[in-house]
This record gives C-alpha cells, structure tokens and sequence, in this order.
C-alpha cells in the first residue's frame, strides 16, 4: 500500500477495471467489438505491436497479498505485448536494496522503469538519477518527492477510500437514529492510513445522525486484524458499523467477528481481496461492501510505460502525451456489481 498526496492528479472515473481499459488501449484508434466483454488484463485486440520496449520493475517485497497482486499484474501484463521485455526485480523493502536495483537496470540501459519504492521519499534520488539518464520513469503508487523523479504517477486514492466507505455506510444507515460505528484502520505511522480515516471522518459529517465511536490501528496483516477486532468487539458490546481499512486483515478481523458470535452490524472492507469478493457474493455474513485500492494499477503502469517507450498518447484523450499522473478511483463492491471485479480480486 502507499504514500500519496490527497486526491492527488486526474480522476478516471470508475475504477480499476476501467483504468486497465483505457491505458491498454495506448494505440487504438478502433473501438472493440459491440457487446464484446472487458478484460482488466488484456491489450486491446487492436493494438498491434510496434517498437520493441524493455521495461524495468522494480517494486518492494510481496509481504502482502495487494504487493504480490501488484508483482502478478505487471509480469502478465507484459507477457500480453509481443513487444514488451520485462526487466523485473526481486523485491526488496530495504531502500538501499532497491536503489542498488534500480541503478542495475539503469546501467542495462533499459527503456522505461516502472518504480514502486518501498519509501517514495528515500527513493527520489534514484528516480531522478533515471530521468537524468533519459529514462522515462513510470512512478507506482507510492510517490517520490519531486515530479521531476518521474514522468508519470500512477496510484490509488487513499482519501477516496475513506470518503466512499462512509458514504456507503452513512446511506445504509441514514435512517437509523443514534447510529454507532467503529474503523479498524491500518498503521498509523503511515500517511496512507492517515488519509483513510480523514476521508471516512470527512464523508461522516454529511450524516449527524451517525457517530464514530472507536477506531483501533492494525497491521495490515491477519494476525493484527484478528486481535485487535477481537479487542473492538470486547470493548463495544453495540454498534451498526464497521470500516476495516485492509482486505488481508479482515480476513483476521472477520475470524474474531465469528468466534465472537456477532452478526448485528454490517461491515466494509478495503483494496479489493478475492475472499472479500466471494464473501460479498455469497452475503451470508457482516461483510457487505469493499473499497478498492487495486492492483490492477501496476497492469496500467506497464501499459503507460510502453506508450511512453513507443512515443504514443492514451488511447481516447485527445492529448498525444499521456497524463503526468493517473488517480485511479476507489469504487465499493457490493453485491450488485461484485461480478464485474471478481476477476481482479488479489489472493
């Protein structure tokens, strides 16, 4: 997960889906065929190959269920392009790792680096040290610290997470008098996590009659989630909500819901999880709803570094350059829509 700035960069409308829509259409100049279905990872039919692109990844270790997601897009993403080499690191959390990763691929003279740094701020050097090489720099999710450290940023909206989470709680429960919610949150150390809990204060204050009364920080892990949604549900013996920031430590959370007994309040998770998906579809629980915070974002970061080793625009946008930065849009999965994004969802 990352550190971005607030509502950072242009807004695409839907969502991941759409995003991966939009960029694999680098070069299409023909729509596809009426009726025919979207597919987040596969290059439009018609976009044929062209100049040969070796990219550079290099993103931090896949500790996470999302990271491994974003490790898993970008390599079949590559392997749809006939004319995409793929220069992959090993993941690495320690920045003076990535760094020398990184200068490697630069010294191979690769085309284009797609960049997720475990610290965007530690990070910035090296990706000037790209631009300066005349290597464009595809800037993942988590940001350097200067626009000149990279050609374009491509991430999710941490803000907006928090916003479309409790709009979608605060409209289920805008009839209910007195009504009480918890949140379950990430790290606080990390501003990602900051910005969460404001968007989901933030959405809180269009409805007066909800109030948020407990808010407990885990790790993003299982473990974490378990054990401090089991001091949650100690602590609270009565609330209508829950906002659990992170699908992998729901699954713990939801652990401890059960060997608690409760089922008396609804509950929305966040990134995007297949087990979240399947747990919506199948509605026999508290989990009602996801925000995602999706990974099909490192598919899009190839699709825009290959526009840019090819010298092409984003297919439907006027402009013969692609944007500087692409805000993907943190749309709630529920059970009316879960169909759509089950084929995103990360494990």
């Amino acid at each position: 997960m990352s550190q971005l700035p607030t509502r950072r960069g242009l807004l695409f409308g839907t969502a991941a889906v759409s995003a991966g829509a939009l960029l694999a259409g680098c070069t299409s100049n023909e729509p596809k065929e009426k009726g025919e279905a979207a597919d987040s990872n596969q290059p439009a039919a018609d976009d044929q190959p062209g100049k040969q692109v070796t990219i550079g990844f290099a993103g931090p270790q896949a500790d996470h269920g999302w990271l491994n997601a974003i490790n898993d897009n970008a390599k079949s993403r590559a392997e749809k392009y006939e004319d995409v080499t793929l220069e992959i690191t090993e993941g690495s959390n320690d920045t003076a790792a990535q760094i020398g990763q990184i200068e490697t691929l630069i010294n191979k003279k690769v085309d284009v680096l797609v960049v997720l740094p475990a610290d965007g701020k530690a990070l910035t050097q090296v990706g000037l040290k790209a631009m300066r090489a005349g290597i464009p720099v595809v800037n993942l999710d988590r940001i350097f610290n200067t626009p000149q450290a990279y050609r374009c940023w491509i991430g999710g909206d941490n803000y907006g997470m928090g916003l479309n989470a409790g709009h979608y709680i605060g409209e289920k429960l805008k009839d209910k008098s007195n009504a009480r919610v918890i949140e379950l949150a990430g790290l606080d150390n990390l501003e990602l996590t900051q910005q969460r809990t404001k968007g989901f204060d933030d959405a809180l204050k269009n409805y007066p009659n909800i109030r948020k009364v407990a808010r407990q920080a885990a790790e993003f892990t299982v473990e974490s989630g378990q054990a401090k949604m089991a001091q949650l549900l100690q602590a609270q013996s009565k609330f209508d909500a829950l906002w659990n920031h992170d699908d992998d430590q729901g699954v713990g959370a939801l652990r401890a819901i059960e060997q608690a007994g409760r089922d008396d309040f609804l509950m929305v998770g966040g990134a995007g999880a297949l087990s979240a998906f399947q747990a919506i579809e199948q509605d026999n629980g508290v989990l009602k709803a996801t925000v995602l915070y999706p990974p099909t974002m490192a598919a899009s970061a190839i699709d825009l570094a290959r526009a840019l080793g090819q010298g092409k625009g984003v297919g439907g946008l006027a402009e013969y350059e692609i944007p500087a930065s692409i805000t993907l849009y943190s749309a709630v999965v529920d059970k009316t829509n879960v169909d759509q994004y089950m084929s995103t969802g990360f494990q």
